[in-house]
């Protein structure tokens, strides 16, 4: 995977990886970087990962890179984000000067807040930030579930309830309109031009992961703070989940 990584050669864009790559494989790159550190006390792809997370911060600071706009979804971003929060989770240093990966995983989330859309579909985010953008109008499983992993690890991270409310309302918008379904298969997609009656069945296995990931986070935070789930309705379905 080091071997396709180009972005720190002179010339080069850090974050970027060549075609057919999207930017967003390189954000789960990292990720899955800053993991293998991590796990394995091996930090030789840790410089990269840090040159790499601050170059693609963007403008507003929440990666949100000007060279993504044409092509930038709420999942793009998310993977970025969803990084920041490894990084934050597992103790990468900071670098000096710039914001704290805690801080940009919150930038994100806080961007994202604002783009959920109750006007159509009971709620959900839409696939692509910019309507402007092809497939605006499609609500899929993959942006919705990294919103709430991402909300998920800042409620146990941070102790904030804003962010276990905000999981809860995602995890149960989806399963509301069916992108998870009861036997937790969890689809692709829907979208507001049919009010989201209608779902794509087809099944990626990150969307799965993704939301173990979150549940997994959920389960932990209200174990620890013991809470009583059958007393909690609030936080039923996620932790039965």
């Amino acid at each position: 995977m080091r071997e396709w990584y180009t972005g720190d050669r002179p010339g080069d864009v850090p974050g970027n990886l060549p075609d057919p790559y999207y930017w967003w494989l390189c954000g789960a790159m990292f990720g899955s970087l800053i993991d293998y550190w991590y796990y394995t006390g091996d930090d030789q792809y840790n410089e990269i990962a840090r040159q790499a997370m601050v170059h693609q911060i963007g403008q507003p600071k929440a990666f949100m890179p000007p060279n993504q706009t044409s092509t930038l979804g709420n999942d793009d971003q998310a993977f970025w984000g969803m990084t920041a929060m490894s990084a934050a989770e597992n103790k990468l240093p900071d670098v000096e000067g710039e914001m704290s990966w805690l801080s940009l995983a919150i930038a994100v989330f806080n961007t994202q807040v604002p783009r959920w859309n109750p006007s159509t579909c009971g709620g959900g985010l839409n696939w692509q930030i910019f309507r402007f953008n092809q497939g605006f109008d499609y609500k899929n499983t993959i942006s919705n579930g990294a919103f709430f992993n991402i909300a998920a690890r800042l409620a146990k991270y941070t102790g904030n309830t804003t962010y276990a409310d905000w999981a809860i309302q995602a995890y149960d918008w989806q399963l509301a309109v069916g992108l998870i379904s009861p036997d937790y298969h969890f689809y692709d997609g829907t979208t507001e031009r049919v009010n989201c009656t209608e779902v794509n069945h087809i099944q990626w296995t990150y969307n799965a992961g993704i939301h173990m990931s979150g549940v997994a986070a959920m389960w932990n935070l209200t174990t620890a703070a013991g809470d009583d789930v059958s007393c909690n309705p609030a936080l039923h379905t996620i932790a039965d989940d």
